[in-house]
């Protein structure tokens, strides 16, 4: 099996830990961060080291690394990861689950983290260090770039073309063939019918609650 070492030691990472150890031809066997956040000597029962040690410890002639890390600061945090992982010579492996259902020819970039329930059309594809979470479709043709996040239930149709360090939040719907730019959020449950700028922020109204209270409802 081949060897890997994961950046992290947060709720990302144990789940990184979690599908790799049970769903992939790798083995875990440690994991790291920088030393400024060096809290702990050991996570899932692994040793953690300091991401300045690591090189000499676990060195990447003999083992991979996967960045697992969220979307904080537009993914621009696990962005510099992956790249100070590739240039410390490391290469960065991705998680596909065996659960999704990938037509693509396997086109995926590096440190991708592709859960179950992903339906990915023929055609598609997926840049670097890209974050699919469970449940989504991503349509025919469509390009996802690099450093993207989106969330679960998230529908993006054919022809779409997702700019880098997007996040789209959950049950958005990505009408066919439109653009979204570098660095946009889509907050949860967007429907985006048109082209999305760089740098936008599209979200929708929150639910507001009923004037009527739950113990007058007749019908439920």
């Amino acid at each position: 099996m081949s060897k890997i070492v994961i950046f992290g030691t947060g709720d990302i990472a144990q789940l990184a830990h979690y599908y790799f150890t049970t769903d992939s031809p790798y083995e875990v066997v440690a994991f790291t961060v920088d030393k400024a956040f060096l809290t702990e000597d050991s996570f899932c029962g692994l040793p953690v080291i300091s991401f300045e040690e690591v090189t000499s410890r676990y060195p990447p002639t003999e083992h991979s690394m996967f960045v697992a890390l969220s979307y904080a600061k537009l993914n621009q945090i696990r962005k510099q990861k992956f790249e100070a992982a590739i240039e410390v010579g490391y290469e960065l492996c991705s998680y596909i689950s065996s659960r999704a259902t990938a037509l693509n020819g396997n086109a995926f970039g590096r440190n991708c983290f592709i859960l179950e329930d992903n339906t990915i059309q023929p055609f598609a594809k997926i840049g670097d260090n890209v974050t699919l979470w469970s449940g989504n479709h991503i349509g025919h043709h469509s390009t996802i770039n690099d450093h993207t996040f989106i969330s679960s239930h998230v529908v993006v149709s054919g022809g779409v073309t997702i700019g880098e360090s997007c996040f789209i939040g959950v049950n958005s719907t990505l009408r066919d063939h439109v653009n979204v730019g570098n660095f946009c959020v889509l907050g949860a449950g967007t429907v985006l019918l048109s082209d999305a700028a760089e740098y936008g922020v599209y979200s929708t109204p929150e639910t507001e609650r009923s004037r009527v209270p739950s113990n007058r409802l007749r019908n439920i």
